[in-house]
């Protein structure tokens, strides 16, 4: 199925219209309600397989089982809650930069919640999330993330304390002295 997001994308411009058929995106939220209008408003996009998850320990569950076959039916995104019953979304984020799997390390994670602040921001950041979405959430909001993911994807960092998508929003020259202990490597996904 395909369908035409208006949005401001270089896709758009270009009149391409998105295919997210083969999508599958996991939401873990531990509000039913809002599980189901996530993934209604994914399925209405056009998104073609949305897996819930209501806490922390299903989260892993899921991921796992999807990503760690070798099937080719990975989970290609993930929005997840930050507050939980068994524990936060950053508890699930960093399992998941931490994972020995390329599939699941390298998965584009959208933290979602209402709680934020720029604390949670700046952690979530650190932590490896690709986006941070405010509750409550619009289908508009959600388009805009995921296209940005889509459009603008970052290069992932793999250094000892921190593996994720680039932090840094801008390109900025450099002019001081180099003084990385390790040289910088590119990290693909296979």
């Amino acid at each position: 199925m395909e369908i035409d997001l208006n949005q401001q994308s270089k896709k758009e411009q270009s009149g391409t219209a998105y295919n997210l058929g083969d999508f599958k995106i996991l939401v873990v939220e531990d509000s039913p309600f809002i599980a189901n209008l996530l993934g209604s408003c994914l399925m209405e996009m056009g998104v073609g397989s949305v897996i819930k998850a209501g806490n922390v320990r299903d989260a892993k569950d899921k991921i796992l089982s999807n990503n760690a076959m070798t099937s080719g039916q990975n989970i290609d995104m993930i929005i997840l809650d930050w507050l939980m019953p068994d524990g936060t979304g950053g508890d699930v984020l960093k399992w998941i930069r931490g994972h020995k799997n390329a599939s699941i390390k390298f998965v584009p994670v959208v933290i979602c919640s209402a709680y934020t602040s720029t604390e949670l921001v700046y952690e979530s950041r650190d932590l490896g999330a690709n986006e941070v979405m405010v509750k409550p959430v619009s289908a508009e909001k959600i388009t805009q993330r995921m296209l940005h993911i889509i459009d603008h994807p970052r290069p992932y960092v793999q250094a000892p304390d921190f593996v994720g998508p680039d932090r840094r929003r801008r390109t900025l020259p450099f002019d001081g002295e180099d003084r990385r202990k390790n040289k910088p490597e590119v990290i693909s996904e296979s």
